[in-house]
């Protein structure tokens, strides 16, 4: 039993190192990523895009899809940070390994790559409906197109695809020019979940089908509807890249010149690499991640924050929000950022000024309505992650020595009091005198 208890000791100080470098709030960028393989030649034929990780300080893990030994956590901790599955075919994952772990790890906040083709089986299928997206019910189907496709293809398998999501968050501020290549299967996004979203679309005139048959029925999945790329953003921040093709990260493809058809431009590399590179710095969180200070506020003129406010006083807020470049933090600069001031509505809604720093801020009166009120900053942007901050304050009325002596809107009051009086004085020494 002792040396049981020393083993244990001994491994969790050898996890130790380990685990100190996983996700954290002050370093967001994921550094553990383990990498799922059908075939360890993938290696070789897409080192490019694992290159490229390598490069920026990732750290692969590189395992087969069924090794007996797979695990993503081990005495209740995470080994990794994010997960890479490029194993479309897989039929079930060795060791501790399934769908459900996998859905955990998202749940956790951890990052997933799923990348699939016409071999993908019901397990990678699975995975990819339970993030909102789901690929076309023909196995045997690829996405084909009679006007975009590259013209070095025969059978118009091969997509020249340039329907990009307009995100500098997601895809970069350098323009991609070159089209993207794709071959693959076809899938489209769950309407009933906003957190899914395309990235690579393909053309109106593409359809989903099997390109060795001819069709028997009209396809069901066609034109702009067939998402190629998809990226989800989960509740807790976690991201998700889903491609219908495993081909799109090769080197082949990489170092492939393209040139669309009905197009006069030909290019003599694809924009496979920086599309799958800007890509993977979003999903790992290299790019659009916020965080965001405390909610800081005070009574105009002064710089303590009050127990509580009174109806009508004026007050000033601010909060700091920054942006993770990769290697620091960078303050966030933009004009949509908004704070309400809440008690089961938003009574005061102002847009927060920027001092180009990170800092955000405004002024504003509390409204004339007391009880217990929520500065709320909730902020969602396309390709950023989500902040969502609030604060309880509550609001009293005027006490009683509060009051203006003489209340302006009171004076026809007033008036009316003392005309009484003056009248009822008249009265009585007319009734008294006067006969």
């Amino acid at each position: 039993m002792m040396n049981l208890s020393r083993s244990v000791a001994l491994i969790s100080l050898f996890l130790l190192p380990l685990l100190s470098f996983s996700f954290s709030v002050d370093n967001p960028t994921d550094r553990r990523v383990l990498v799922l393989l059908d075939d360890l030649s993938l290696k070789s034929s897409h080192s490019i895009f694992f290159s490229t990780l390598k490069s920026r300080g990732f750290d692969l893990d590189f395992k087969l899809a069924d090794d007996s030994k797979l695990a993503l956590q081990r005495y209740g901790q995470y080994l990794y940070d994010g997960l890479i599955v490029f194993a479309p075919s897989t039929e079930r994952f060795g060791g501790s390994l399934d769908s459900k772990s996998i859905a955990d790890f998202v749940d956790s906040g951890r990052d997933l790559i799923l990348s699939a083709d016409t071999s993908a089986s019901d397990l990678i299928r699975g995975i990819a409906l339970e993030c909102g997206v789901d690929f076309d019910e023909d196995s045997s189907a690829m996405v084909i197109d009679h006007s975009s496709f590259s013209v070095s293809d025969g059978d118009h398998t091969l997509i020249a695809a340039d329907d990009l999501v307009k995100s500098d968050a997601i895809l970069g501020k350098t323009k991609i020019e070159a089209p993207v290549l794709f071959r693959g299967v076809a899938h489209s996004l769950n309407p009933t979940n906003n957190l899914v979203l395309k990235v690579l679309s393909a053309s109106p005139s593409a359809y989903s089908a099997n390109p060795s048959s001819k069709l028997s029925s009209p396809p069901q999945l066609t034109g702009s509807a067939i998402s190629l790329v998809s990226v989800m953003q989960a509740r807790n921040n976690a991201r998700v890249v889903i491609s219908g093709s495993l081909q799109l990260f090769s080197d082949r493809l990489f170092r492939s010149g393209v040139q669309k058809a009905g197009s006069p431009n030909k290019y003599e590399k694809s924009g496979n690499e920086q599309f799958a590179t800007e890509l993977s710095k979003w999903v790992f969180h290299e790019r659009g991640h916020l965080k965001a200070g405390s909610l800081v506020h005070h009574r105009v003129g002064e710089t303590d924050e009050p127990a509580i406010y009174r109806i009508k006083d004026d007050l000033e807020f601010s909060v700091e929000i920054l942006e993770w470049s990769g290697k620091s933090w960078e303050p966030y600069v933009a004009d949509d950022v908004q704070v309400q001031f809440y008690m089961m509505s938003p009574y005061v809604l102002k847009t927060l000024s920027t001092d180009k720093k990170g800092m955000f801020h405004t002024s504003f009166k509390v409204p004339d309505v007391y009880g217990v009120f929520q500065f709320k900053v909730e902020y969602g942007k396309l390709g950023y992650t989500t902040l969502s901050l609030s604060k309880q304050i509550p609001v009293r009325p005027y006490r009683h020595n509060e009051y203006e002596r003489f209340i302006p809107t009171a004076y026809p009051y007033y008036g009316a009091c003392f005309t009484t009086m003056a009248g009822f004085f008249v009265f009585s020494f007319v009734y008294l005198y006067h006969k």
